[in-house]
């Protein structure tokens, strides 16, 4: 009777194709712990390319938290900052994505370790920063020159810098998402700078009728606009007639 073959016995090549579909806590806190194949096949740069920080608890009194802290002896009190920099350590440069939590995390010298380590990033999901952080987002941001999709909790003070940023360092974007007011300047700098532009979410903003039909004018690109929950229009026969004209396919 053939012998019954071990998980840990398998290839190192299948383990990684299944761990790279776990999430961080999974990663950090079970796996490398089964064995030492499973434990070799973790450390392996593609299970960490995507890095979704967002939808874990990192408050003190978590699971995550505490079981993070006892596994690896951690010194001190655990942070936000710290797990953050095993997960892109272990990255080794190569991660793709990352999603940062809303709240209890992410701060500007997060985004900023971030930015210099993961330098293949093609998506970013970013939550608020401090005001007077802000004019800090452009820089930051245009380090990712193979950024292809940006999402941001609302938009900054810096939007006008930041869309500099993206038109002349990140060429490849083609998903924007965030809310906030729209003036004509910021509407002008998106339609002028960000041509390539195919996906654009601005719900729950203020978006003036003739700052809509600018954008459904200007944005030769759009295949999708979304902008549910928006105060400033209505969907009246002109602007559904723009949206047909433009070629939208997602309104």
């Amino acid at each position: 009777m053939e012998e019954e073959r071990r998980w840990e016995d398998m290839d190192t090549d299948c383990l990684v194709n299944i761990f790279r579909r776990l999430s961080l806590e999974d990663l950090t806190l079970a796996v490398p712990f089964v064995c030492r194949s499973w434990y070799r096949a973790s450390l392996d740069p593609t299970c960490w390319r995507v890095l979704k920080f967002r939808g874990l608890d990192f408050m003190p009194w978590s699971n995550l938290s505490k079981e993070f802290s006892n596994r690896y002896g951690l010194p001190g009190r655990f942070s936000f900052s710290g797990f953050l920099k095993f997960c892109v350590a272990r990255s080794h440069g190569e991660s793709i994505e990352v999603e940062l939590p809303l709240l209890f995390g992410a701060t500007l010298n997060d985004l900023t370790y971030i930015s210099l380590e993961c330098p293949k990033l093609k998506k970013a999901v970013l939550p608020n920063l401090q005001t007077e952080d802000e004019p800090h987002l452009p820089e930051i941001i245009g380090r990712w020159h193979e950024l292809e999709q940006l999402e941001m909790e609302c938009k900054p003070s810096s939007f006008q810098e930041l869309v500099d940023q993206l038109r002349q360092n990140c060429t490849k974007l083609v998903s924007l998402k965030l809310y906030g007011s729209f003036k004509n300047d910021d509407v002008s700098a998106t339609v002028s700078k960000l041509p390539k532009i195919k996906r654009l979410c601005l719900s729950k903003s203020y978006l003036p009728k003739d700052k809509l039909l600018a954008i459904l004018t200007g944005c030769k690109c759009l295949h999708e606009l979304i902008v549910k929950d928006c105060v400033g229009f209505e969907v009246d026969e002109e602007v559904s007639k723009r949206v047909l004209s433009a070629g939208i396919k997602i309104f």
